[in-house]
Parts: C-alpha cells; sequence; structure tokens
C-alpha cells in the first residue's frame, strides 16, 4: 500500500482500536429522538450503528445533521455482538438500512447483493488510498472510513541506553531497516539485559487461547501480503505459506529473546505483555496504535509519551529496507443497493457531509476518534495520541510501502484459532515447524472450501 505525503499531511486524528466487538447491552431496537417515521420524498438516512459505545455520539451527529440539513437519519445501534444477525433481520424489511457497516472482503461475500457500487461516489473521490476499499472487479462496495496501524512498538528510553553501552550494535534506531539487523540488535540487547534494566528484549509473546490473535491473525498477515502480491491478488482459495520461513524469523525472535521462556507462553495473554512494556521489562512488543491507552493505563506505567515508537515487522524479505508498517482497517461503509434512488442519493449526502464539512470531521475526530483515510482533513486534526502520530508518520512517508491487512480475507476464526494452536505447540516444543506449515496450508483450504 502507497499513500501519497502530499494528501497524508492533511488527515489524521486521534486512533481508536475498532473491532467487531463492541461493548455495552444496547438493544438493537435503540435509535435516537429524530428518526423518520417515514421516508420522504426526498430521500432519507438510516444507518444501522455495530458500536453500542458509541451510541450517544451516532444520535448526536443525526441530530445536528437533521437540524442543519433538514434530512432524516436515523440511527439503531445493534446490542453488543449481534450486527450480523440484526442487519440479517433489518435489511429484508420495507424500511430497511440504507448505510450498514461490513468488515472487509469476507463480509462483501455476505452481502453483496445489498452492497451498490460506489466509485461515482464524492466519498470515494476523498479516499486516499483507493486500495483500501472493498472492491469487486471495477466496483467499489466498502469504503474505509478508519485506518488503524501495527508493528513492534519500542521504548526509545532503553534504546538510547543501549547505543550508549560498549559495543552497541548500533550508534542510532534509524539504522535498523531490515530484518538481520533488527535481530542483531535484539539478541544484542538480551545478552545486555542486566545493563539495561530489562528481563528480555521483547515482551513475552501471548499464545494463550484467545489471547493469540496478534500472531495468527496480525503477524500472520505479512507472508499472505507477499504471497498475495506475487498472486497480483487479494484472496486465494488455497495458499502456499510460500513465506513461512519469515515468519518463523521473527516468531523465533520473539519467542527466543523474550521476558520469560518460550514453553510458558501458552499461559500468557495480552495484558502480561503489555504490562512488562510498560513497566520497562522489555524494549520490545508487537501491538497496534490502539496499544497506548493499554499501556498509559496499567498501574506504575514507565513509558513517556515522547518514547514510545514504531518499528516495521521485519522478516527477511529482499527490500524490505522499504517497508513501512501494516496499515489497514475492518470498518466499511456500504450503502443499501436496494434502497431508493432517492434514500441512496441522501445517504452519500451524509457521508459527503460527515467527512468533509468543518461540523462534520468535528464529530470524527473528536467525538468519534478516528484516524480518518481521507484527504478532507487538514494539518489541525493531526492526532494526539503517540502511536497514531507514528501511524500518520507512516502513512505520510512515500519512500516507503506499507504492508495491507489482508487478514480480513482469512478463511475463518476457526483457522486462526488452530493455527494459533500449532504456534503454542511449536513454541513449547511439542511441534516441529514443517507440521505448522502443513496445518496452515490445509485448514487454509479446508476452511475456504467450508465456506462455499
Amino acid at each position: 500500500m502507497k499513500i501519497k505525503k502530499t494528501l497524508l499531511a492533511t488527515a489524521l486524528i486521534l486512533a481508536s482500536s475498532l473491532t467487531l466487538t463492541g461493548c455495552g447491552n444496547n438493544d438493537s431496537s435503540n435509535s435516537n429522538s429524530n428518526e423518520a417515521s417515514g421516508k420522504d420524498k426526498e430521500g432519507s438516512v438510516y444507518y444501522l450503528n455495530f458500536k453500542p459505545e458509541v451510541e450517544g455520539v451516532w444520535n448526536d451527529i443525526a441530530k445536528t445533521y437533521e437540524d442543519e440539513t433538514g434530512t432524516k437519519l436515523k440511527v439503531v445501534t445493534a446490542a453488543s455482538g449481534t450486527y450480523e444477525k440484526t442487519l440479517k433481520a433489518e435489511i429484508t424489511k420495507k424500511d430497511a438500512p440504507t448505510l450498514f457497516q461490513i468488515n472487509g472482503p469476507i463480509g462483501y461475500q455476505n452481502w453483496k447483493d445489498y452492497t451498490k457500487d460506489l466509485k461515482d461516489t464524492e466519498i470515494y473521490s476523498h479516499l486516499i488510498d483507493k486500495d483500501l476499499a472493498v472492491k469487486d472487479g471495477d466496483g467499489v462496495y466498502g469504503i474505509p472510513y478508519v485506518v488503524e496501524g501495527y508493528g513492534i512498538i519500542y521504548n526509545d528510553a532503553i534504546m538510547q541506553k543501549y547505543i550508549g553501552l560498549d559495543g552497541a550494535k548500533i550508534k542510532n534506531v534509524d539504522e535498523i531497516k531490515n530484518f538481520d539487523k533488527l535481530k542483531e540488535v535484539a539478541e544484542d540487547m538480551q545478552d545486555k539485559k542486566g545493563d539495561l534494566g530489562i528481563d528480555g528484549a521483547f515482551a513475552c509473546t501471548s499464545l494463550k487461547p484467545g489471547e493469540d490473535w496478534r500472531w495468527q491473525t496480525h503477524l500472520a498477515n505479512l507472508p499472505i501480503y507477499y504471497e498475495y502480491k506475487d498472486n497480483k491478488v487479494k484472496d486465494m482459495d488455497e495458499v502456499e505459506f510460500k513465506y513461512d520461513n519469515n515468519y518463523k524469523n521473527i516468531f523465533d525472535l520473539y519467542i527466543n529473546n523474550s521476558t520469560v521462556d518460550p514453553k510458558s507462553l501458552t499461559g500468557k495473554a495480552v495484558t502480561d505483555s503489555m504490562a512488562e512494556f510498560a513497566l520497562e521489562k522489555a524494549a520490545f512488543v508487537q501491538n497496534g496504535n490502539w496499544a497506548w491507552s493499554q499501556i498509559s493505563e496499567v498501574s506504575g506505567n514507565k513509558v513517556k509519551e515522547e518514547n514510545i515508537k514504531f518499528l516495521p515487522i521485519y522478516t527477511g524479505i529482499k527490500g524490505e529496507e522499504k517497508q513501512g508498517i501494516c496499515i489497514g482497517t475492518e470498518n466499511f461503509f456500504s450503502i443499501n443497493s436496494k434502497a431508493s434512488k432517492e434514500d441512496q442519493k441522501a445517504t452519500e449526502e451524509f457521508l459527503t457531509w460527515l467527512f468533509t464539512s468543518e461540523k462534520g470531521k468535528e464529530f470524527v475526530t473528536k467525538d468519534l476518534g478516528f484516524i480518518s483515510p481521507f484527504d478532507t482533513f487538514e494539518q489541525k486534526d493531526q492526532p494526539e495520541d503517540p502511536l497514531a502520530k507514528e501511524v500518520v508518520k507512516y502513512m505520510s512517508d512515500d519512500s516507503l510501502y506499507n504492508i495491507d491487512w489482508n487478514f480480513t480475507s482469512f478463511p475463518s476464526q476457526a483457522f486462526k484459532d488452530f493455527f494459533g494452536q500449532a504456534l503454542g505447540q511449536y513454541a513449547s516444543g511439542e511441534m516441529k515447524w514443517n507440521e505448522v506449515k502443513d496445518s496452515f496450508v490445509n485448514s487454509w483450504k479446508d476452511e475456504k472450501a467450508a465456506q462455499k
């Protein structure tokens, strides 16, 4: 993925780790007080919101938009964990949602009969990186409305302390531009952990079932990104796991230069690794821009905002000196293709207002806390979160290519869970790497076939 610096310098704001797992107990019947009792001839909007925790914000947006434009905007919020079920129930009604959410190519396959082609819309014209959109042939059926990034987070205070030691392998962090240099530095830091006052170079790799998403999804995204790139595709029914040795390179580096013994990792949770990083027991941890809140809220946190930075996840790929971090989204707006033409037009106009008008952008940046992927956001909208700033930096650097989020095309949660279990067995010494590779390839094939 490549994003133009001249556009992105104007783009982005407070990050939010938006996922499809909302919280709260709101009933799906909740809606703002201004919902339309019927659709007028000028068209109206019905948005099915999937995050209960921001229901109040969307209701405020609806009231403001209706007051300003006179267009009816109805918001219904699905209860936590029920979005797909609620959408299935609502989409067949006469007064169906005109605006809803899909979570990428897999979600598109479920809802393609209801998704309008958005390639000629104004909001799509403002999307900085068109490759982020959900496409099918020449059509555009899902437009991302928030972006996030992940990589190797490092504590620059510890790095500077290391650089000051006799025999340090680098004089500047900028020298780490590929896997070989990262490995050399990490292993040296592990050897010098006593001098650095840390327990290990990397925080523990959380391989406890249900806590292993950083490895069975986020880390696995890198070899799949490069395999897709080689095949010039965005999805495959069967994969070779062609870059499994590159995955093994970085995974071995994580588990063998850690705060704990690899055999104990199947009992470790994400909170364990984030606490280790926050308490300066480790110099590195793989995670995303959402991690700052996890780190800063740890009791006794020692990491200062100015010292938290990102490095790309280097794995030994040829030419990775030009690789950035992993940037993408699981959050896409789609417009109901079965809605009336008037309602479709009204919905397009609402999205344009939300991401181009001053009032709309204020809601986006201050209340929803989005890093926006559109070129309509100005320098004053830059994020305050230190890791969000790092995402902006990488997105704005046109000398680098960033890694797309291809894990939205992974076959199923069952596939990811199975891979996570295999990684745990490998780390514990109970499975050989070639067996891990075979399980990855076979499970991918089986789960893709099951989808059909």
